[in-house]
Formats: C-alpha cells, sequence, structure tokens
C-alpha cells in the first residue's frame, strides 16, 4: 500500500502540472470566444438581414458540430490543406475559441434582447449616435447580464478542453491517460484527473460569482 501511494504521489506533479495547460486553452479559447461573439450578437440584433443570416449559418455550424470533429476537421484537414504548421496547443485553442463564440453569441444576443427597447430610443434622443447607443449604454447593461450564461460557458468549456488530448496537447487529461496507460492504474489517475477538473471548475465559478456580486446594481432588476 504504501509503495501504491508512494508510486501515485511520485507522478502527481506531472499531472498537476496540466492544469496550466488546461487553463491556458479554457482562457485563450473564453477570451477568443468573447472577442468574437460580442460582434456576432450585435450583427444579429442590430445587423443587416444578410449580416444576421450569415451569423445564424455560423453559429448553426459550430453549435451542431461535435468538438471532436471539429479539432480533426481544422487541425488534420483545413490548417493542413492551406499549409498551416499549425502547433496543436494553436489549433486547440482557436477550434474552442470559435466553437465558444457561437455559443456565446447566443448568450450576449439574450441579453440584448431583454434590454428595454425604449433605452436605445432613449439615447438617440439624447443625441447619441447609434454606435454611441450601443457602446455606452446597450452593450454594458447587457454584457453585466450576460455573466450567468457567461459563467456556464466556462463550465462548459473547461469540460471540452479535454478532448484536445486527441491533438496531443500536454493537458490534465493527456498526462493521467499517459500515466494511466504506462502504470495500468487508471482508476486512480482518471479519479486524480476528474478531481482537477472539479477543482478548476468551482474556482473559476467562484471568481465569477463574485465578478457577478460586484457588477450587481442595488435595487435594479436588469
Amino acid at each position: 500500500m504504501l509503495a501504491y501511494l508512494a508510486a501515485v504521489a511520485g507522478e502527481a506533479p506531472y499531472i498537476l502540472s496540466g492544469s496550466l495547460v488546461t487553463l491556458g486553452v479554457v482562457c485563450a479559447s473564453l477570451g477568443l470566444g468573447f472577442c468574437m461573439g460580442v460582434p456576432l450578437a450585435l450583427a444579429q440584433v442590430y445587423g443587416l438581414p444578410t449580416a444576421r443570416r450569415l451569423v445564424a449559418v455560423y453559429t448553426w455550424f459550430f453549435r451542431g458540430t461535435p468538438i471532436l470533429v471539429l479539432l480533426y476537421l481544422f487541425h488534420f484537414g483545413l490548417f493542413d490543406a492551406l499549409n498551416l504548421n499549425m502547433p496543436a496547443l494553436v489549433s486547440a485553442c482557436i477550434v474552442l475559441g470559435l466553437a465558444s463564440s457561437a455559443y456565446q453569441s447566443q448568450i450576449f444576443r439574450g441579453s440584448l434582447e431583454a434590454l428595454p427597447a425604449g433605452q436605445f430610443k432613449a439615447a438617440r434622443a439624447l443625441g447619441f449616435s447609434s454606435v454611441q447607443s450601443v457602446r455606452h449604454i446597450i452593450l454594458p447593461q447587457a454584457l453585466r447580464l450576460s455573466l450567468p450564461g457567461w459563467s456556464n460557458e466556462y463550465s462548459i468549456l473547461l469540460k471540452d478542453s479535454a478532448l484536445v488530448y486527441v491533438l496531443g496537447v500536454p493537458e490534465i487529461m493527456t498526462r493521467a491517460h499517459f500515466v494511466a496507460s504506462r502504470t495500468s492504474w487508471h482508476v486512480t489517475y482518471y479519479i486524480l484527473a476528474a478531481l482537477l477538473y472539479l477543482a478548476i471548475t468551482a474556482l473559476g465559478l467562484k471568481l465569477l460569482r463574485l465578478l457577478e456580486k460586484k457588477t450587481r446594481l442595488p435595487g435594479y432588476n436588469l
């Protein structure tokens, strides 16, 4: 038993170090999804009919295609066809970011549509241009309203990040799978990986909950 515990303790730091890679993938993907999701949502709510249709097709594709298929499609298919020697880590961040942008766009779209339409009209009546009205009046409120949905997207993206092991990205799942295959102690190391994912999820959600409380306006329901 002592030898078993010593062996697990010896391998644990190697798996734990994958947490930094996992966090890097999640943060980069979430950031890319945010930077793309906001314009996509604005295009759906305020854009021309053509722009709305294009965004609808984009979100339909990335929300309807499994992450695993997207990883293979982009890393081994599209990037290779374009002669882009893309590192696996970069490919993983791009694919997860594109998929996340489709989901985040719907989160932001819902928040934009939840705001009273009279606010936009009032801003225009006060002399704001359409762009200024959205940027200074509508968007800040919508982003605050979207925090609960954004928190959920964080946890979903963290779980999806485990799939990047198929590209060889040295994150938690890749390292746990390598050690488990080498030692044949699959249950032990997969439980350790699960505990790491649970800990990172709990920590991230805790920080996002604090952000929600910090941005909440007393006495204001929206």
